[in-house]
Formats: structure tokens, C-alpha cells, sequence
């Protein structure tokens, strides 16, 4: 694949040129995709930095149930996986899939419908969370609308309005896909596919059937696969998929290997859908199954260093883009972040480690480096590169961009390294029989440590998303359209 791109940043404003005629991508759906990304974001960052004062005797909304921390915390993570994830990956996906294939998308007003309704569940999801019901499962506490057996018009269903609307997310891309314009299709196409298709199958899956057929301990170990592979099998996919597709359009250079790109994609869809089970290990799953999640998560550091070097091939000789080009810099801060995410998995789930830091704040100091500092930090790139050629406009101001890297990077960091301590205290003291009361005056610098991190995270995110909205409401600045016809012309297949 031959691909050119922007210049570096930054960039002199150049004269504008007529827009195409005829443009694939609809920027409409591209805008406001990642519009409502970025204002999930903030307001999940707000609800994790605000129950985060509970942790240090503070809190905020004291006897007020349907603000509860047990409540709050469900938006936390639902709103980052259903409201940011979904939200800046269809944006993306609007913008590459039409690039890539030569056809637009099926259509623009079931693009529309997508966008709205999609909204439309998340603050159906968000109520019913804060209403109490959701059900128990982990990234799954989405009300189920009835349980088995029963009717009860106060649930809200959104399981099933998920599953519908991911249906039809792949009926608007897997369209132009099949129809594409080129003899052979790029690797990116391939992740992105498979992401839409595993989407459906993961949460059918994963989500609906243990509530209704899987009581028990089968249940929890189908529930577990949902967990993992809701991350390895839609998000993975979809993060790389988008990265095989950005990367050399910016760096103006091909993928470092073709043959890496399609290892990766076997590997992947052979071991990550064996890796959910290790989030119940030394449980009452049987031994084999557990011994199994282990291997597979082993086999999984493969398949990550296989893409790990291979984006990082593809950047040698342009390493004075990390200096000058702030997605690039997004992007490969990301696969750093990804590739000690996975080692670091591929220690703490033998069963030795797990003695240690299983129930302890090394669990969400790990959760964290892989969902904010690798596939939000990617969104965080595809984001600031697409937006002023989606709005037409250059940046209302470049400077709070690189505050917004350097604030969440640097707070992303500070919590990792926090967490990751505290939860090793705390494992080695539970070892110790200490005291729980303890444990927990042990804990509370750490707690307040990881609230001032959460501050200066969530501040990133508002100035980013002040940016965003000035750049695109404000006075706008010449930006050049000639970019965007020189990669539609180039971003095909191989």
C-alpha cells in the first residue's frame, strides 16, 4: 500500500481548495460520532474521579442512593465501553472504511438512525444503571429489559437494543466491504470485519445466554469470556484494524510487513477467545479450563509483539514524526503502553502472582493502561488527525492539544505506577493476615494519590473537548482539502 498524508504538525495554514464533489465519507456521522465520544468520555472520567473521594472518607453525594458509589462506578465503565469506545470507533470507521473500499457506506440515513439511537441507549442504559438494574455482570451491567421467566416493564432493555443496534453497525459497513472496489483487501479490513461480526457473536454470547441457560459456575465462566473477549474481540480488532490504517497515511510509508499483519490477525482469533476464564482463576471453574486461560493469555504476548513490531518497523526512519506529529506520538505512546499491558498480563495470571493481587488495586492499575493508554490513547490520535479535516477548519488552538497529551499521559502514569504498588502492599499484607482496617490505613496515600492522577486526566479530556467544539463552532481557519483528495486517492487496497 502506497499512502501519503499531512504534512507533520505543525502545519501553515494553507489556501483552501474546493471541497470534492463527491466525497465518500459522510463527515457529518464522522462529527458527531466523536463528539458524543469525547462527551462520554468526560462524564465517565467525572463519575470515576468523583466516587474516587469514597476511597479517602469523602462523600460527594451522601445519602443519595441513586448516586451511590456502587452505582456511579457502573457509569464509570459503561459509559468508557459503550459511550467513548463504540462511539470513536464507528466515527473512525465512517471515515476509513469508505477509503479503503471506494464505496460509501449502506446508507446516511441509517447512519443517522445509528448515531441516534445509540445515544438514545446509552442514556437508557445510564438510567437504568442509576435506578438500580443492572445485572451482574462485569462491562455487562447493562439492564436486560426482562429476566427469564418474568416481565417487568421498570427494567430498561438495552441488552437487546445493543444487539440490534450492532447489527445494524455491521450491516452499514460490512456493505461497502463486500463491495469494494479493489481485488484484494487491505489487512485493516480484515480487523475491522471480524471485529463487527465478533461484536455480536461476544455479546449474545457472553451477556444473554448466561442469565438465561448458564446458572452457576458455568455461567461465570461464559460471563468471563465476555469480559476478555469483548476486549479482544471487538476492541482489539477494531483498535488495530484503524491503527493498520492511520499509521501509514501519516508517516507517508507502508506497513512495515504484510505477512505480520496477517499472523497477528490469526493469532489473535485463535487465542484471545481462550483468555476470559483467567479472570477466575483458583475458583470453582475446573483446573483444566483455568490451566488453559493461562497458556492462551501466554500465547497472546505473541500475537501483540508481533504487532508491537511491526507499527514500530514501519516507523523506522520516521522517528522525527514522535517529535513533530502529535497523533503519531498518540499512536506509538499507545503501543508502548500495550506492549507492557500484556506482559504484565502474561505474569500476574499464573496462578503464584494471582495469590498475590487478585481482589487488590493492581487489577484496575492494569485495566486502566490497557483501556485508557492504549485504545483511548489510539481514538485520542485518529481523533485529533481527523477532526480539522472533518471540520474544515485548522485547530482552534494547537497548544491545548499537546496539554491534553501531556496531562493524561503523565496522570495515566502516575496511576499505573500507584496502583501497581498498592496493590502489591495489599496482596502481601492479605498474604501476612494483617488487619484488614490495617490494610486499609495502608492504602489511603495511595487512594489520594490516584485522585490527584484522575484530576489531571480528566482535565485533559475537558480541554480537549473544549477544543474540539471551538474548532469546529468558532472562526474557522483556511485548511486545505487538496490532503484528503490525495489519500482518498492513495488509502485503497495493497
Amino acid at each position: 500500500m502506497t499512502a501519503t498524508a499531512a504534512p507533520a504538525e505543525p502545519v501553515e495554514p494553507a489556501k483552501p481548495a474546493e471541497a470534492p464533489a463527491t466525497d465518500l465519507v459522510c463527515k457529518g456521522l464522522v462529527r458527531w460520532h466523536l463528539i458524543m465520544a469525547m462527551f462520554f468520555m468526560v462524564t465517565a472520567m467525572t463519575w470515576g474521579f468523583l466516587v474516587s473521594f469514597q476511597f479517602l472518607g469523602v462523600s460527594p453525594f451522601e445519602g443519595i442512593e441513586w448516586l451511590s458509589f456502587g452505582r456511579l462506578r457502573l457509569l464509570h465503565t459503561n459509559e468508557i465501553a459503550y459511550g467513548f469506545l463504540v462511539n470513536g470507533f464507528v466515527g473512525c470507521m465512517y471515515y476509513a472504511v469508505p477509503r479503503m473500499t471506494g464505496k460509501p457506506v449502506a446508507s446516511a440515513k441509517l447512519g443517522w438512525l445509528i448515531l441516534g439511537v445509540w445515544q438514545l441507549i446509552l442514556v437508557l442504559m445510564s438510567v437504568g444503571q442509576l435506578l438500580g438494574y443492572a445485572q451482574g455482570v462485569e462491562w455487562g451491567e447493562t439492564p436486560t429489559g426482562f429476566a427469564p421467566g418474568t416481565w417487568n416493564m421498570n427494567y430498561v432493555p438495552v441488552d437487546f437494543l445493543i444487539e440490534l443496534g450492532a447489527v445494524l453497525v455491521a450491516v452499514q459497513f460490512l456493505t461497502p466491504i463486500v463491495k469494494s472496489i479493489h481485488r484484494h483487501q487491505y489487512v485493516s479490513l480484515w480487523y475491522l470485519s471480524a471485529g463487527i461480526i465478533w461484536l455480536i457473536l461476544t455479546y449474545v454470547m457472553g451477556n444473554t445466554l448466561p442469565e438465561w441457560t448458564l446458572p452457576g459456575s458455568s455461567g461465570a465462566a461464559t460471563a468471563g469470556l465476555f469480559i476478555h473477549d469483548l476486549v479482544g474481540l471487538f476492541v482489539t480488532p477494531m483498535g488495530w484494524g484503524l491503527m493498520y490504517f492511520f499509521v501509514p497515511i501519516i508517516l507517508r510509508k507502508p506497513i512495515w510487513s504484510h505477512a505480520l499483519s496477517v499472523i497477528g490477525f490469526w493469532a489473535l482469533a485463535f487465542f484471545y477467545p481462550l483468555n476470559g476464564v483467567h479472570h477466575f482463576l483458583l475458583s470453582s471453574i475446573p483446573m483444566s479450563v483455568q490451566y488453559g486461560a493461562i497458556i492462551s493469555t501466554m500465547a497472546v504476548e505473541i500475537v501483540v509483539t508481533t504487532v508491537v513490531v511491526n507499527f514500530f518497523g514501519t516507523m523506522w526512519g520516521r522517528g522525527d514524526a514522535l517529535r513533530t506529529n502529535l497523533p503519531i506520538r498518540w499512536f506509538y505512546t499507545g503501543m508502548v503502553c500495550y506492549f507492557i499491558t500484556c506482559l504484565q498480563c502474561m505474569f500476574h495470571t499464573t496462578l503464584a502472582m494471582q495469590e498475590i493481587i487478585h481482589f487488590t488495586d493492581w487489577v484496575p492499575g492494569h485495566a486502566h493502561l490497557v483501556m485508557l493508554g492504549v485504545f483511548a490513547f489510539w481514538i485520542l490520535g485518529m481523533t485529533t488527525w481527523l477532526w480539522p479535516r472533518m471540520v474544515g477548519s485548522e485547530w482552534h488552538n494547537r497548544r491545548l492539544n499537546h496539554w491534553h497529551y501531556w496531562l493524561t499521559v503523565i496522570g495515566l502514569l502516575i496511576m499505573f505506577i500507584d496502583l501497581t504498588a498498592a496493590g502489591l502492599i495489599h496482596g502481601f499484607m492479605l498474604d501476612a493476615l494483617s488487619p484488614w482496617m490495617e490494610i486499609v490505613r495502608a492504602m489511603h496515600g495511595f487512594w489520594a494519590i490516584r485522585t490527584f492522577a484522575g484530576g489531571m486526566i480528566l482535565l485533559g479530556q475537558i480541554l480537549f473537548a473544549w477544543n474540539l467544539w471551538k474548532t469546529w463552532t468558532g472562526p474557522k481557519k483556511p485548511y486545505d482539502y487538496r490532503v484528503d483528495l490525495a489519500v482518498a486517492a492513495d488509502a485503497g487496497g495493497e
